[in-house]
């Protein structure tokens, strides 16, 4: 049974920092592609960033660029997202994802995690 467990998520003021971790089991994580989408209230769930297989390609939301990155560590099974100056309109429930196909739509990804919490106080 695949299982994506997000954690990291919390309360930080405009212009900090979060770091988030998504630790995978289940699957041959060396074999897939991991992202990361958020949802905020009332909005649909949105692409933020990418990571193929080995690490050597990222994408990004043209909004996060510059200030988010995608990381894994194929050793622990982990996929992270690093945030910085982070924003008010950041705040949402990040997802990370799992897949074979590397991609910004969220269709192509077959497994998602429960989602992790992410408030930015202004």
């Amino acid at each position: 049974q695949v299982q994506l467990e997000e954690t990291g998520g919390g309360l930080v003021q405009a212009g900090g920092s979060l770091r988030l971790s998504c630790a995978a089991s289940g699957l041959i994580f060396s074999t897939y592609v991991m992202a990361w989408f958020r949802q905020a209230p009332g909005k649909e769930r949105e692409f933020v960033a990418r990571i193929s297989r080995g690490g050597s390609l990222t994408g990004y939301r043209d909004s996060m660029k510059g200030r988010f990155t995608i990381s894994t560590n194929n050793a622990k099974n982990t996929v992270y997202l690093q945030m910085n100056s982070l924003k008010p309109e950041d705040a949402a429930i990040y997802y990370c994802a799992a897949g074979k196909v590397l991609s910004n739509s969220a269709s192509a990804y077959d497994y998602f995690g429960q989602g992790t919490q992410v408030t930015v106080s202004s």
